[in-house]
């Protein structure tokens, strides 16, 4: 048995929103979100809300970041997203109040089945509660929930749940001591 990419078929998924939107979108992320020019997190916020996402109060969104698709992401209040961010959402991503996403931190919703043949995607929702830091150049996977003022150590990896008030570290992300603030 061996993986026959001619046989993958995405054909199940929906992006959420038309082609015209995506494409616009595609346009206004290119121009505002991934490019060094500091445009204001007040413009970035504005432009997240008109595509379609829940964004509250006290955003602050650096440069070069990228989000797939702003109709599935719903941010709380003084979240910070750092520069080089990328947000690959093809379903829900959950951002509570008061997270860091620090620089180059990656949240990934999904993946390839490495046991199908068509090698199927794989989407799971990320949902991070509140104060959560996730450090830079860490990727959260599929499906993962960081409870609430976890933390994810800078070049960290993990597909697994983060228990609250605890600090991960690693690839693959175990625990290493208790976050006390």
């Amino acid at each position: 048995m061996s993986v026959d990419l001619n046989t993958f078929s995405n054909s199940s998924f929906s992006h959420g929103k038309s082609i015209l939107v995506r494409l616009l979108w595609m346009l206004v992320s290119r121009l505002f979100f991934n490019t060094w020019v500091p445009f204001p997190s007040g413009l970035k916020a504005l432009f997240l809300k008109i595509f379609g996402a829940k964004v509250g109060k006290g955003l602050v969104i650096r440069t070069h970041v990228r989000i797939k698709q702003p109709w599935r992401l719903s941010i709380g209040d003084h979240v910070w997203i750092g520069e080089s961010v990328w947000i690959d959402n093809l379903v829900l991503v959950s951002i509570e109040s008061n997270v860091c996403l620090s620089q180059g931190a990656f949240l990934l919703t999904g993946n390839h089945d490495y046991k199908s043949t068509s090698f199927d995607l794989i989407t799971g929702e990320i949902h991070l509660e509140n104060g959560v830091w996730i450090g830079a150049k860490a990727l959260v996977g599929p499906g993962v929930r960081c409870k609430s003022h976890s933390v994810l150590a800078a070049g960290s990896t993990t597909f697994n749940d983060l228990e609250a008030n605890k600090i991960y570290q690693g690839n693959p992300a175990e625990l290493k001591r208790e976050r006390k603030i």
